[in-house]
């Protein structure tokens, strides 16, 4: 189930399901609660709302989406999944015994049809597609065998970050915590129509070329161990998402790195959890 919130014309900001109808997908008003709140109630109210989808429902195309959630928390990944290795040589060799945990501030938050403005300071500005999970009901030391039954369901971020100014100090904040650098959605996809975490294919296209193209089954820390490890320091909420961290990028794409300008659009796709495009602009004069 996809589930997303939109701008209505007459109503301020809403939730509602996608469903297919004769081919076209369409919103489905589910009311003013936010998305968490939803899921706490049950799928039975989510399952009535998708069967009495019709012709009369707005189409997704024509509704402006905003981020499916606004997080308390936005705790993300440094390096998580494992890089191309020679044959012969033991992939897990430079695995690190913890996750690296970073987190971005609210400022950064942004919904699928939101620009980002390229700050003048910063001059190399660069993107990074992930599986951003968000967590469904609070969370406290909770186990590895139970972790994902906390999970309400999986989204697409992209950790945009400035290069230079995350090379400037030992701690990354500034570097990742430009206005808007997060932008999130399109949709939040339910555990069941997302499935396995773990064997999903991460995409990142830019300029017509995919510049990263990694499975999930080859991450460090499983989302599952990932959701156990950061509850066992820190309460975690509903509606709260952990960004898994990014593939590096294809040997061609490194070498042709040129940072993120006014103009330029990047797509993060996401096997299951659909796609997020994210374009760049320029300041006021």
């Amino acid at each position: 189930m996809r589930l997303v919130r939109y701008r209505a014309a007459d109503s301020g900001i809403r939730s509602g399901v996608v469903v297919a109808v004769d081919g076209v997908d369409r919103v489905v008003d589910l009311g003013a609660a936010d998305l968490p709140s939803l899921l706490a109630t049950g799928r039975d109210v989510l399952d009535t709302a998708a069967a009495r989808a019709g012709a009369s429902d707005p189409e997704l195309s024509d509704v402006r989406l905003e981020a499916p959630v606004r997080p308390g928390k936005i705790l993300c990944l440094g390096y998580n999944y494992r890089g191309h290795v020679p044959d012969g040589v033991d992939p897990t060799a430079d695995d690190p015994a913890f996750p690296d945990v970073f987190v971005k501030t609210p400022n950064t938050l942004g919904g699928p049809a939101d620009p980002i403005v390229v700050p003048e300071v910063a001059d190399d500005v660069d993107y990074e597609g992930e599986i951003a999970v968000v967590i469904g009901r609070r969370t406290r030391d909770v186990g590895i065998d139970d972790a994902l039954h906390h999970v309400a369901g999986y989204t697409i971020l992209n950790d945009v970050s400035d290069r230079s100014w995350q090379r400037r100090q030992s701690q990354w904040a500034l570097g990742k915590c430009f206005d808007g650098f997060a932008p999130l959605g399109p949709w939040l996809v339910t555990p069941d129509e997302a499935g396995d975490p773990q064997d999903m294919l991460v995409e990142v296209v830019r300029d017509g070329v995919v510049t990263v193209s990694q499975s999930t089954a080859t991450t460090i820390f499983s989302v599952a161990y990932v959701v156990s490890y950061l509850s066992s320091v820190m309460t975690l909420e509903p509606g709260d998402v952990v960004s898994t961290g990014t593939p590096q990028k294809l040997p061609d794409a490194q070498q042709a790195h040129r940072p993120l300008r006014a103009g330029d659009a990047v797509t993060v796709r996401i096997e299951r959890l659909g796609e997020l495009t994210t374009t760049f602009i320029g300041g006021p004069a």
